[in-house]
């Protein structure tokens, strides 16, 4: 279940805030300390936190510093009587999702979070296809304990940390793909682009046109300008 955490100082707003989002169906902390609330967050996880900016001991600022430290993934919302361009471009530049000002509408409030929730749903889920992917083309990851596997995979953890140009060969169906994308997931480029080219697939008269682009008009049907291949595998 999502679970919400609540940093106010004013009693009424956070028991307000805390009733409002459990009957919403969130889980939900409140405290009233920003010193407390950094303790608890290095025990306790929460997807999303509201905090005010003035609190009785530290600032909503401090609280948004050491939550991104202590949880990176988790969205942060300040609220504040005190509003103004700077504190708001602060709390953005420090992480927070958004910024909203008091006296605010618990509606207007249960929307931001709702957005700010649906942002971190993408973002996990993003993060975890990624994991997914590069997990799935780590070379840990091909089956195998023959000597000639094991010997692949020492060559795979060799050339992947040098940038030297790497030709795999093989009969069709040996895995020729899967070892070069294990090369390029454990490689300094690995945040980059994998382009896959089935060469025997593309008509000859448009070899030069896959391979190095072409601009709108420069042949019966370019309509628009289009990037080739060599460009995109930078």
């Amino acid at each position: 279940m999502t679970k919400i955490f609540v940093v106010e100082d004013d009693e009424s707003i956070l028991e307000s805030l805390v009733y409002t989002f459990k009957k919403e169906g969130y889980t939900v902390s409140g405290i009233e300390s920003g010193r407390k609330a950094i303790e608890i967050l290095k025990n306790e996880y929460f997807d999303l936190i509201i905090t005010d900016l003035r609190l009785v001991d530290i600032d909503g600022i401090e609280v948004i510093k050491e939550a991104k430290k202590i949880s990176p993934s988790t969205e942060i919302i300040l609220i504040t009587g005190f509003a103004s361009v700077e504190s708001a471009v602060k709390a953005i530049k420090e992480g927070a999702y958004d910024y909203i000002t008091k006296p605010f509408r618990l509606a207007e409030i249960i929307l931001t979070v709702e957005r700010a929730l649906e942002k971190k749903k993408m973002t996990d889920k993003i993060l975890t296809l990624e994991k997914e992917l590069k997990g799935k083309y780590s070379f840990e990851g091909i089956i195998g304990n023959s000597p000639e596997i094991l010997n692949v995979f020492k060559l795979v953890s060799k050339v992947s940390k040098s940038d030297s140009t790497v030709l795999i060969t093989g009969e069709s169906g040996t895995g020729k793909e899967l070892i070069a994308k294990a090369i390029h997931y454990n490689s300094l480029r690995k945040d980059n682009s994998v382009v896959i080219l089935n060469c025997a697939a593309i008509p000859e008269n448009l070899h030069e046109s896959e391979l190095f682009g072409h601009k709108k008009g420069s042949f019966t049907g370019a309509t628009n300008d289009k990037p080739g291949l060599i460009e995109e595998a930078k």
